[in-house]
């Protein structure tokens, strides 16, 4: 399977534009259905136009685009790429000196936003989830690492998390999908609750590093990715409270950019005690 996606990648890679990539997410989009239907659903749980759906599947195809091309850039051409907006948040987190943790999510290019901030900034830390696949986990995983950032598996990752917030350095955490019950709680998400994990802001608490949602949402006017970082959000030790914060700032960007979203997620798959299920 690694060689099969190291060649799909390379000739994604030398295709004009996304021409290759769009081909490719629109054999994915027909040859798993589901992935659309539960777009759709989550649109309409939401109360969001089901159109919306066709913008996730173009989004996704400049995403394989890029993630394609990544070992392609670097500081000399990356501004071809993605420019920041909002980079003075950041300026003031590091002046904090306790580290900076990402509040991110499946919006835009999570790909592309973590390898460019260490081209253009300096490396972050990436926490993420291993492939089932151990062939392909290699391949993605030093491509995510080509820039120079450090990954950190999701499975148990509190220490090494909390090692590189003590060095004041950057660490990036997507923390918009679904939970289990035990894993978190029930927040206001598009006027539907849906269970949010809570270790992001016991984290942020327990480390006293800075908080910054940030996402790389295309920018059509220019034909790039805009790197945005929000304002810091005050972290008060309450946890539920916390998190309720942090995942307002998120929804204000996913209805910002709704076509940016990966709505294919059952976000809402876990439900409060009694209530039936959505999908």
């Amino acid at each position: 399977m690694g060689w099969l996606v190291r060649a799909l990648l390379g000739l994604i890679a030398i295709a004009p534009g996304d021409s290759l990539a769009r081909f490719v997410i629109f054999l994915f989009d027909r040859s798993v259905p589901k992935l659309r239907r539960t777009a759709v659903r989550n649109l309409q749980i939401a109360k969001m136009p089901a159109e919306i759906v066709d913008g996730v599947f173009a989004s996704l195809s400049r995403s394989l685009a890029v993630f394609a091309r990544l070992p392609r850039l670097n500081s000399r051409n990356i501004s071809r790429y993605i420019r920041y907006e909002g980079f003075e948040h950041y300026e003031e987190a590091k002046r904090r000196g306790r580290g900076v943790l990402f509040a991110t999510a499946h919006l835009g290019n999570w790909e592309l936003s973590a390898y460019t901030h260490a081209l253009m900034t300096e490396p972050m830390n990436v926490v993420v989830r291993l492939l089932d696949n151990a062939a392909v986990d290699e391949l993605v995983e030093k491509r995510r690492a080509g820039s120079g950032n450090r990954i950190i598996s999701k499975k148990d990752a509190a220490r090494d998390i909390l090692r590189a917030l003590k060095r004041n350095e950057p660490v990036g955490i997507l923390i918009d999908q679904n939970v289990s019950l035990d894993e978190g709680i029930f927040i206001d998400f598009f006027g539907t609750p849906a269970c949010a994990g809570t270790a992001f802001a016991r984290l942020a608490a327990h480390s006293g590093a800075a908080v910054i949602p940030g996402f790389a949402v295309w920018n059509r006017d220019e034909g790039r990715y805009v790197l945005k970082f929000y304002p810091l959000v005050d972290i008060t030790g309450d946890v539920a409270e916390d998190t309720r914060r942090i995942h307002a700032v998120i929804e204000r960007a996913i209805r910002e950019y709704p076509d940016q979203w990966l709505w294919l997620h059952r976000r809402w798959k876990t439900r409060p005690a009694g209530e039936p299920p959505l999908y």
